[in-house]
């Protein structure tokens, strides 16, 4: 079983202190002891040399109060018991700072389904302090063609202009194929494409074909 990037898995609490145990985490500080059981989620992320391909590869970026740590976990399939995509920017948006607030209604407005990862997806999904007074704001969008993209990508350089914040986030091609939306807004010829499985740089003419 694979997730897509940025796809959102939350564990069996009664699994959990196991998965911590199996990870040598089982003096876990009491906010990651509890994490399945108040409901909180791990994210996709892609499998390492050494992994075994029977479990899913899990990531959970600690919030900096216990040590703002990158964790990995690779877990049984049958320990999985919901995944979603990242939360929708308009849904998170109550989790921002008050001074970001004219800028994610003007980003919802351009497109009512963007979703957002990173520090605010993350305190909004947790209620805790992700954000810093140096968090971008980390976004998706998912484009149907080449002219979308282009349409988006001048549009987010426009209102990213004369916002508080830095605006980072990938392009999401039908085929699930992402690129990041500055690379994209560029006159550069090849870019960086990510998928689920790898990276590689294509041709800007082929990012959609």
């Amino acid at each position: 079983m694979r997730f897509d990037r940025h796809r959102l898995v939350w564990i069996d609490p009664q699994r959990w202190p196991a998965i911590l145990a199996a990870h040598g985490l089982a003096n876990a500080p009491a906010l990651l002891a509890d994490w399945a059981r108040d409901d909180r989620p791990l994210i996709a992320r892609r499998p390492v040399v050494g992994e075994l391909p029977c479990l899913v590869p899990l990531g959970l970026p600690l919030p900096p109060s216990i040590g703002k740590q990158r964790l990995a976990f690779a877990v049984p399939p049958d320990a999985i018991r919901a995944d979603a995509p990242p939360p929708l920017l308009r849904d998170a948006a109550a989790a921002a700072p008050p001074a970001w607030q004219d800028s994610i209604a003007a980003l919802v407005t351009l497109d009512p389904d963007t979703r957002c990862f990173g520090s605010l997806a993350w305190a909004h999904l947790t209620g805790l302090a992700y954000l810093s007074p140096g968090s971008d704001l980390d976004l998706l969008w998912t484009v149907a063609d080449q002219r979308t993209a282009t349409a988006r990508a001048r549009a987010l350089l426009t209102i990213g202009a004369s916002v508080p914040m830095r605006i980072d986030g990938e392009l999401l091609t039908p085929q699930g194929h992402a690129v990041q939306w500055r690379e994209w807004a560029s006159d550069a010829p090849d870019l960086l494409v990510k998928a689920a499985h790898s990276n590689g740089v294509t041709p800007r003419a082929s990012v959609f074909a």
